[in-house]
């Protein structure tokens, strides 16, 4: 199968390059290396040192010398077509966007530059498909936090309605808690649109928060199952305020001796998934299509956890490697956010696909910090990002 990585890069794209290629696909992986950009903007970098980027690909091409790497900016509308109408591909995984909400709430350039860079992006990858791809399947990774915290369970993108004595199938409310999650909701209105007036085949996946630093296939590829993986070869781990999410916040945290720092009374609860396992899913995604013209919409998450649940797992498991694991009393909250709340997501559709979990969060949480432990020099270098510094009202 031919497949497009966008995004090739990133947390989750790289990884998903060395999964598509160990198993015989033909992918075109594509990038603008903004990311690496973004978080040098924040005075951060990788806890794990990252190969500069042409010397990551030629690592990779050692091993895949048919992998083709293209670096471009999905807002580029000649790219994005010429992209689909040279590879013409079977699939694209559209991993392609900015994903720190923090980032987004910075202040209003930062604001208008994720919305323009996700929807915009999006928009082209779209219209280059029904011109130049029309049977090509489209898995575009949104994320939970499109549907926000009601007070109701969340289904996976559609629910029934009864109003007024009359019934529909609608697409679930959206509740976005930041710029950026407002920014996935316009691209799912968007894909949905598209799907409608275009017969787009489209796997819309809502994602739980991402953790965990590295997969079976990074150390398959290298041949080094349960050694150093190749240092070209690994994928990026962020754990400042702005790009890491609030596990590997904690497990970096955990290692240099800094409290963790879960915000506010820290009840507010998201579905989590391992950086593995979400691999899996993509590559299940992948092996079975939709049907010709249909839109569906996973939700892509193991168990759901209050961050306050995250840090007591951190402390437990971090206290059994001989690390003193302390949580703060108190980290006032910088977003506008519900910090107790019901919350029940469906994830059921991936299950019944064949997806199962690898491992209990507990030993994902060890794997990590026996890996960071390697960094923590590195991790120690840039502590002044871990303290939250962007409030959503900078008024108050």
């Amino acid at each position: 199968m031919r497949i497009i990585v966008l995004g090739a890069d990133g947390y989750l794209g790289f990884p998903l390059v060395l999964r598509f290629l160990a198993y015989g696909h033909e992918v075109v992986g594509v990038d603008n290396l903004s990311r690496r950009r973004m978080v040098r903007e924040v005075d951060s970098w990788s806890a794990v040192p990252l190969a500069d980027p042409f010397e990551r690909i030629t690592a990779v091409r050692e091993e895949f010398p048919e992998y083709v790497f293209r670096f471009m900016d999905l807002t580029n509308t000649e790219e994005v077509n010429y992209l689909f109408y040279k590879h013409k591909p079977d699939a694209v995984v559209h991993l392609g966007e900015i994903p720190s909400a923090p980032y987004s709430m910075i202040d209003s350039e930062h604001a208008v530059r994720t919305y323009m860079n996700n929807v915009g992006g999006t928009l082209n990858v779209l219209h280059a498909m029904r011109d130049f791809a029309p049977d090509c399947h489209m898995i575009k990774l949104g994320t939970m936090g499109e549907y926000g915290t009601p007070n109701i369970d969340i289904p996976e993108g559609k629910f029934e309605i009864e109003y007024r004595g009359r019934k529909d199938v609608l697409p679930f409310p959206k509740q976005p808690g930041s710029f950026y999650h407002a920014s996935k909701v316009a691209d799912t209105i968007n894909i949905q649109f598209a799907n409608r007036i275009w017969g787009l085949r489209v796997t819309d996946i809502h994602q739980g928060v991402v953790y965990g630093i590295t997969t079976e296939d990074m150390e398959r590829v290298c041949d080094c199952v349960g050694k150093d993986v190749d240092d070209r070869l690994v994928t990026r781990f962020d754990f400042d305020e702005t790009f890491g999410t609030a596990l590997n916040r904690f497990t970096a945290q955990a290692v240099i001796g800094h409290k963790l720092t879960p915000y506010g009374k820290g009840g507010q609860t998201r579905g989590y998934i391992a950086l593995r396992d979400s691999m899996h899913c993509l590559a299940i995604t992948l092996e079975n299509p939709p049907e010709e013209g249909e839109y569906r919409t996973f939700n892509q998450l193991d168990e759901t956890y209050s961050v306050m649940e995250l840090a007591k797992k951190v402390v437990d498991v971090g206290s059994s490697l001989g690390l003193d694991v302390e949580i703060w009393d108190h980290v006032e909250n910088p977003r506008e956010e519900a910090e107790e709340h019901y919350y029940n997501p469906d994830h059921e559709n991936l299950r019944k696909l064949g997806f199962k979990p690898t491992m209990p969060i507990e030993n994902e949480i060890e794997v990590t910090l026996e890996r960071l432990m390697r960094y923590k020099k590195r991790i120690e270098e840039k502590r002044s990002s871990i303290m939250p510094r962007t409030k959503w009202d900078p008024r108050k």
